[in-house]
């Protein structure tokens, strides 16, 4: 009989990952601590160590996005209250 795939989570695999990095114990060791083949292990190590850098780059680009989402907001509310003060003046 087959064995059901299970789905780890993120949380899941960054910490086993992080545990193959830091290399404190044998891939067999954890892949039979946590119950997943040594392949797999060394697969979630190398995206760690691959996609490491994102992490940090991510956090500085949607910084970036939030400024500029931000002055648009307040480009358009200045274009808002030109507007309002232009009707106030037309309607008496």
């Amino acid at each position: 009989m087959a064995k059901k795939r299970t789905n780890h989570s993120a949380q899941f695999k960054f910490k086993v990952a992080l545990e193959a990095v830091r290399e404190s114990k044998t891939l067999s060791e954890l892949a039979s601590e946590h119950g997943i083949h040594p392949n797999q292990i060394t697969r979630w190590k190398q995206q760690l160590i691959q996609g490491g850098a994102e992490i940090f780059n991510h956090s500085v680009k949607s910084r970036q996005k939030d400024r500029g989402a931000e002055a648009d907001l307040y480009e358009q509310i200045g274009r808002l209250k030109m507007e309002l003060e232009w009707l106030k003046k037309k309607v008496p």
